[in-house]
């Protein structure tokens, strides 16, 4: 297939690492049902509102209870909650849409902007960053605590001082307003990444001066400027109506962050995500610049694949016992205190507005992860880092952005002279440089030594780490990010083989090891693969591959049987690319072994094959893609002809170019694109072309 941009949907919230703390004898919000839940959300006590929306918010992180909250229009009901006047209820409602939007998926979000949840957020946004340049501005500390009054408990729930201690001041200290930012910039993040319109009122309502301000905060709140920085690729990807809000302290800011020193993953993931803004937002660097940016995006590209993530899970674990251990021994000593913190804390529970139940934020309902499993959050920084880069890399492959479709067209030869002069890295035989820039960027990409780091993410996880993470509940989510960045550098490489010359592939050689290694991911295990997703990455790569090795004529390193093989569990993927990929294969290799000696048989079981697939694939696009196959294979050479006689090709398409005609016009409008059709176009008129060409073969003896 042509380049394949994955959706960057924001991830459905992991469900808490255990119960949500609650007083005594209370029941989870699980027993209640959604209409009680919902109808407690008028409640004049702010405690019970706060108790509704972290119960809610509980619920909607299960798929199955979502429709139970929207036929009772939850978003209409929710959305008022996110102006109350108590901070606490309008942090817990922010975080229910949040988790509405990110398990909901995209279908939910559209039903969110159409509800005219954008109007309370975006009014949400702009009070709340006013609320703290005020703050910000009058630079006032509280007389109990001695914090800043943007720190201030009692200050932003607007208790009175009088009322409370310091020691119970300090307790309830808690920076609502970054907490309040963080989940509406979420949620700001989740619709916009779903719905244009959402796009457009974040255009037209100025929300980047919102967003900006919680990016400046990254050196104090990394976790509120990951979101901030998610929200901004969201909204910059193909949105050219913001690109003159990105004045010179726009970009500032974005640099600031950039050039941040810290290590940790986490900050190598805000780095990667800036970096992708940047890219996004390319048309507004002068040209001088282009090249200087560009190496600086390529920097953090390198530095975040660069990182050994199965290494890298394997020594966070091993932290993550040796904390635990030392937490155990610790444990007697922290319980007594807590018990003494509770006795003080019991003091003027009765006060309305300081939130009972509300948990500590390492447990709130809303976050990702438990903040005390901070070497997993760290693992799970690191490979969204990495399939954040991926992503932008293919996305960088060509700096037209051409469609899909017109991808679907282009060839390596295509493109030769966009490229620099062959490259040869000794560890792998393989330097490539694919980006349709300048000489100077594409040099950028050699010397960061990216596609070399992209072929080592293609490889399979490393076992030890994988083992940990089957062995360990928490860590077993991150095997579907291990296969995610595979998958991802394999579209990479796909995107670099379809627009590279084959000299800046590194030749024939570095070709056919590359052939190798892909045959091995393969074939490598006793069962061929059947992950749908891998198997979309890997049959891309190899069509890629085939394709330009078939173009300059050389020679194959994957046997018959093997094409086969992976073609029999290709076709029967629920996936559609998967299918027209192998198909592909096959008739890519096919003509390739028609142009041999002896191949006859082997042209029989490929040209069976492909009959197969055109008689009897549900899909149009695939049926045509095979029949397209079989024009290839049976184009030309006397082997194919003697197979094409052996197999019945002519009367089969004869008999079936009736069947093709009127399953095009029956299924053609309203279920493919005006594209599918023209291509469909194309292989009908192919097909009474080829079989005119073959009853002329016929009148000649064979």
């Amino acid at each position: 297939m042509g380049k394949s941009r994955a959706r960057r949907f924001r991830r459905a919230p992991f469900s808490p690492a255990g119960p949500e703390q609650r007083r005594g004898g209370e029941a989870g919000p699980e027993a209640e049902p959604a209409a009680e839940l919902l109808e407690k959300l008028q409640h004049p006590s702010a405690e019970v509102r706060e108790y509704a929306c972290a119960s809610i918010s509980k619920l909607l992180q299960q798929k199955h209870v979502i429709p139970a909250f929207l036929q009772r229009d939850v978003v209409r009901c929710l959305g008022p909650l996110l102006m109350d006047h108590s901070l606490a209820v309008r942090e817990t409602a922010a975080g229910a849409l949040r988790n509405l939007s990110a398990c909901g998926g995209f279908e939910v979000c559209d039903d969110m902007v159409t509800k005219d949840i954008m109007t309370p957020l975006v009014a949400l946004l702009k009070e709340v960053l006013q609320y703290s340049l005020e703050i910000a501005l009058n630079s006032v500390t509280c007389c109990l605590c001695m914090s800043s009054l943007e720190q201030c408990h009692h200050f932003l729930t607007g208790l009175d001082a009088n009322q409370l201690s310091p020691r119970k001041c300090r307790e309830m200290n808690k920076n609502y307003i970054e907490d309040i930012a963080n989940e509406a910039i979420n949620l700001l993040w989740n619709v916009c990444e779903c719905n244009n319109t959402a796009v457009s009122i974040f255009n037209k309502e100025g929300c980047l001066e919102a967003v900006l301000h919680y990016m400046k905060k990254f050196s104090t709140n990394v976790d509120l400027a990951i979101s901030v920085a998610n929200c901004l690729q969201a909204v910059t990807e193909d949105n050219p109506d913001l690109l003159s809000s990105f004045n010179a302290s726009a970009q500032q800011v974005l640099e600031t962050v950039m050039l941040c020193p810290e290590s940790t993953m986490k900050h190598i993931l805000l780095r990667t995500l800036i970096a992708g803004t940047i890219w996004n937002i390319k048309d507004t660097i002068p040209p001088g610049s282009l090249g200087g940016m560009v190496n600086a995006i390529l920097k953090i590209f390198s530095e975040s694949l660069a990182i050994d993530a199965g290494e890298t899970i394997i020594h966070m674990n091993e932290a993550e016992k040796n904390r635990l251990k030392l937490a155990a021994e610790t444990d007697t000593e922290e319980n007594m205190s807590d018990v003494i913190d509770n006795c003080i804390l019991s003091e003027d529970d009765n006060m309305e507005e300081i939130p009972k139940g509300k948990v500590r934020r390492e447990n709130d309902i809303s976050d990702l992860l438990p903040s005390d499993k901070w070497e997993l959050k760290e693992v799970t920084a690191l490979l969204m880092a990495q399939q954040t880069a991926l992503e932008i890399i293919v996305n960088m492959c060509c700096s037209e952005d051409p469609s899909d479709d017109e991808w679907e067209e282009l060839s390596s030869s295509d493109e030769s002279d966009l490229f620099m002069e062959n490259s040869y890295n000794e560890g792998s035989g393989l330097l490539m440089s694919p980006l349709c820039l300048s000489d100077e960027v594409n040099s950028a990409f050699l010397n960061n030594l990216i596609p070399k780091k992209i072929l080592e993410k293609t490889a399979f996880p490393n076992s030890v780490a994988l083992d940990i993470c089957m062995h360990n509940p928490s860590w077993k989510p991150l095997i579907k990010k291990l296969n995610a960045v595979q998958c991802r550098a394999l579209t990479c490489l796909h995107s670099i083989l379809l627009v590279s010359d084959v000299d800046c592939l590194g030749g024939a050689s570095a070709l056919q090891s590359l052939a190798q290694h892909l045959s091995r991911l393969v074939f490598s295990k006793t069962e061929l693969p059947t992950d749908t997703e891998f198997l979309e990455a890997i049959t891309s790569a190899l069509r890629a591959l085939l394709q330009t090795m078939a173009s300059k004529n050389i020679s194959q390193c994957m046997t018959p049987e093997q094409l086969l093989a992976l073609c029999e569990a290709g076709i029967h993927s629920s996936n559609a690319s998967v299918r027209v990929n192998v198909v592909s294969i096959l008739g890519i290799s096919g003509s390739v072994l028609a142009k041999g000696q002896d191949t006859a048989e082997t042209l029989k079981m490929i040209g069976k094959f492909l009959l197969d697939v055109a008689m009897k694939e549900s899909s149009l696009v695939v049926a045509g893609e095979a029949l397209d196959a079989l024009f290839d294979v049976f184009a030309d050479g006397k082997e194919a002809e003697k197979a094409a006689v052996q197999i019945k090709l002519l009367p089969a398409l004869k008999e079936f170019q009736p069947v093709f005609k009127m399953r095009m016009r029956k299924e053609g409008k309203g279920q493919y694109s005006t594209d599918q059709l023209c291509v469909l176009d194309n292989v009908k008129m192919n097909l009474r072309r080829f079989i005119a060409y073959q009853e002329t073969l016929g009148k000649t003896p064979t």
